[in-house]
Formats: structure tokens, sequence, C-alpha cells
């Protein structure tokens, strides 16, 4: 069966496919075709197509031993869920991870879809084996010096006028203060902001749905003193923070100033707004705080979704049992 060739790479310079050398021919030409397509049509970034040849290598060579001989088209149509679990399986012998294997099976099914574009019928195997599940990455707390230097005015910015300085430190201040999503501080309107003898804060998290949590004191100040500098006249039912213009602030203003930050503060790199709400959780934690009550303050639905702050936590004793036993050495 015949099919068209792949578009030319849209920038014009050429792009030699790499070679399918264990794969019988009418498949090895597809392959080729298939990452010509991702370059020219998907415009896939030169490292995706690496890996997605990489992957496709692999599983071919692995094919190649499986089935005695290598794949053509329609071995590779007649692929059984036995067959790709066998594939898994060596992978997983071979030291690939989890994430990586994800990332196998969504290459070998966007190649099948490409050969069923073509008119080449497709496994239900791709589509009926289970992915395996990748390890969740444990949040990444910032230090609590460092999380209390982020909510800090920085003052020394000569650049920028006190007022934007004092709201940002206002609103990074919900975001460890409160446990808040930037989009949760950024929505909180004017009405509804914890100043003066407000202690409590009506939220509005995923969903739609609302929840109550306590604000403490500094963070209430750092809010105050940003309404105190702020030049424009905040209706009570529009947003709490404005941009420089008056209108709603973006939560990328945010993530720039904590982009500066990093460089004059000596962050790391993993420190960002959201790592300030991370921090709030795992600083809570490691204090002795319920991780029911975490739960609460965090708006998440399921009590399995706070426990991977656990796991920080547990991380963090055993790094420091490591480091200070006499006998961990």
């Amino acid at each position: 069966m015949s099919a068209p060739r792949p578009a030319s790479p849209p920038d014009g310079v050429r792009f030699d496919a790499p070679a399918f050398t264990h794969a019988a021919p009418d498949l090895a030409r597809h392959a080729q075709d298939w990452i010509l397509h991702l370059r020219a049509e998907r415009r896939a970034a030169p490292l995706t197509l690496e890996a997605y040849a990489r992957d496709l290598r692999q599983f071919l060579a692995f094919a190649a031993v499986h089935f005695g001989e290598p794949a053509g088209l329609s071995a590779f149509g007649a692929l059984t869920p036995v067959d790709l679990r066998a594939f898994m399986a060596a992978r997983r012998e071979a030291g690939t991870g989890g994430r990586s294997l994800l990332r196998q099976l969504a290459g070998l099914r966007s190649f099948a879809k490409f050969l069923q574009r073509r008119g080449f019928p497709q496994s239900a195997a791709l589509a009926a084996v289970r992915a395996p599940k990748a390890p969740r990455p444990l949040p990444r707390a910032l230090p609590e010096d460092a999380a209390c230097a982020v909510t800090r005015p920085q003052m020394h910015d000569e650049a920028r006028e006190p007022w934007i300085g004092a709201r940002d430190a206002a609103a990074l201040g919900l975001l460890y203060g409160a446990g808040l999503r930037i989009s949760e501080a950024l929505g909180v309107r004017r009405a509804d902001a914890p100043v003066g003898e407000r202690d409590m804060l009506r939220v509005v998290g995923k969903g739609g749905k609302t929840r109550e949590t306590p604000v403490i004191a500094p963070v209430r100040r750092g809010i105050e003193a940003y309404l105190a500098l702020c030049p424009y006249s905040l209706p009570p039912d529009g947003p709490l923070f404005v941009g420089a213009r008056g209108g709603p602030l973006s939560p990328r203003i945010l993530q720039l100033t904590v982009e500066r930050l990093r460089g004059a503060l000596g962050l790391p790199a993993s420190a960002t707004p959201h790592a300030l709400r991370h921090s709030f959780a795992t600083h809570l934690l490691s204090r002795g705080g319920d991780l029911r009550a975490i739960q609460e303050l965090l708006g998440h639905a399921s009590l399995s979704t706070t426990q991977i702050y656990a796991a920080v936590d547990g991380a963090r004793l055993v790094e420091a049992y490591r480091a200070a036993h006499p006998r961990a050495s």
C-alpha cells in the first residue's frame, strides 16, 4: 500500500530521519516517514524527535528477538497485549523507569495512529494495555528562611514603585502564609480582603469549590500595607490584586517576580510561586501539623493527595538521620 511522503520541514533545513535497521523494510520506511511527519507537521522539538526515534528503535530491536525476525507492517498491526507486556518487562529489567515507559507507549500509540491514517489496521493491544504508573514527584519546598525572604517587600529594588513591591509581597504572602494556589490568591475580591480583625478568608478553589482558611497576622499586615500604598480605588467586587495599570494582576507577573528574587536572594531553581504552597504544607507538617487539617487548608478533595507531604517530611528525616548518625556512613 503506497502512502504520500510527509511535507518538507518548514524551516527548509535538510533533515534525515534515523534508520530503523531492526524492522522489515516496509515498516522501517513508514517509521522514517512518521519521524518526518512529527518534525514537519507537528513541529516537534529535536530532543522530542530523538526520544521518539530511540523509543521506537528499542521496541523494534525487542520485536526482532521476540518474533524471531524483523517486524513488518503485518506483525506490528497484529501486536497482542502479551507482546507489549513482554516489551515493558524487558525495559524494566534494563532499568527503564515508569515515566520513560509511559513515553514509550505514547510513542508507539502515536506511530500506530499514523499508520492507521495511512490505511493500515491498528492493533487493539496498544489501547488495551494499561500504562505503568509513574512515581509522583515529591514537592520541592523552600527552606523556611528562604520562604520568609520571598514574602518580604524587596525595598532595594529602586526600579519598581513601592506599592508594586508591597503588592507582590502581599500576594506571595498568601501563597506561603495560607497555602493558596496562585489562581486562588489572584481571585480574592477586595471585599473579602483579610484585613483588620478579619482573620479568615473565603477561597474559591479548583472546580469552583469554596473553603474558609485562616490568615495569620503577618499576612494581614502585608495586605494592609499594599492597600495603603495602592494608587487605585479598588471596587468591592473587583480583584484585590491589580496590575500596574489597574487591571487584574496576571499570574505571570508574580512568576517573574520570583524569578528575579531567585537571583537576588540566591534561591534554587525550584523556587516558584507554587513552591510557596508546597512550603506551607511541608513546614506545617514538620512542626507537628495534623495531616487532615492540612488537607482542609490546602483544599484537597482526597487525603491521598496531601499524604505526599508526609513522604517529603519522611525523606527529610532520613536525610537528617544519615547526616547526623555516627554509624550512618
